[in-house]
């Protein structure tokens, strides 16, 4: 299995997908200058965050246009994975790939910092093993998802909303009873509790409806702000990143049956 990783410049996040899919998942993963017109041979993409262009005129507008970009939306018709991270989201929006768009945070500050991410819709390839709430972290300045209404509405009808920002205890305000997310009560003042304590604002970045990533219509797609490949090793003191990434390259492995299954993990 092969997985390309576009690098355009200002791409900053790139080296932390490749080693995240290299050493944490074990499968073969390369760079893909931003001038490349084919995308040939590869099996998925990774478009990872950073700042291309420097993020003059709008996030990800520029790297939009990029003669790569017309390979990865060949790529994703043919039915590939494809998912773009932070600046890779905000790219997918701009090329027309995904719906919707990403505004700069509420308060107009720079975020960084973990979340709680909850699987909307868990008949995905890319949030079926998503069975509980995920602590991935955010790095951004302009992730705030806004969609008119009726995008809202079509993301709700066909079930494309694939993460929303919550709380580590899914909604069942577990926090009051004291318990954690797997139902075992916590000692005040526990290490491992107060890793699982909700954000002080579990929707940071202010976006519409709590989204945090959606998908395109044939579900192959899949854009979101927080950044999985950033938790996918315990000496990071995260691994629920690995969850996102091994029904990607599950994903990948069914769409081209000859590369196999290569999933070290």
């Amino acid at each position: 299995m092969r997985i390309a990783v576009p690098q355009f410049p200002g791409s900053n996040c790139d080296q932390d997908a490749i080693w995240a899919l290299r050493d944490d998942l074990g499968v073969e993963a390369e760079y893909a200058w931003h001038e490349e017109f084919s995308l040939d041979g590869f099996d998925g993409v990774f478009v990872p965050g950073g700042f291309t262009y420097g993020d003059y005129l709008r996030c990800g507008a520029i790297a939009s246009r990029s003669h790569i970009m017309e390979a990865v939306a060949k790529l994703a018709a043919q039915g590939k994975p494809v998912i773009g991270v932070c600046n890779g989201f905000q790219i997918l929006c701009e090329t027309g790939l995904l719906p919707g768009a990403l505004l700069p945070n509420v308060g107009q500050k720079f975020l960084c910092q973990d979340v709680w991410l909850t699987a909307e819709n868990r008949d995905s390839a890319w949030t079926k093993q998503c069975d509980r709430p995920l602590r991935i972290p955010i790095a951004h300045g302009e992730g705030r998802y806004l969609a008119d209404p009726e995008t809202l509405e079509m993301l709700r009808r066909e079930n494309r909303i694939a993460f929303t920002y919550g709380s580590p205890y899914n909604g069942e305000k577990r926090e009051a009873r004291g318990e954690d997310r797997d139902g075992v009560t916590r000692e005040p003042g526990d290490e491992f509790a107060s890793s699982l304590s909700p954000l002080a604002d579990p929707n940071p970045n202010g976006s519409i409806e709590r989204i945090a990533g959606v998908l395109n219509e044939a579900g192959n797609v899949l854009g979101m702000m927080p950044h999985p490949e950033r938790a996918t090793k315990a000496i990071l003191g995260n691994t629920d990143g690995l969850a996102i990434l091994r029904g990607f390259l599950e994903f990948a492995s069914k769409a081209n049956p000859r590369s196999g299954s290569a999933i070290a993990v």
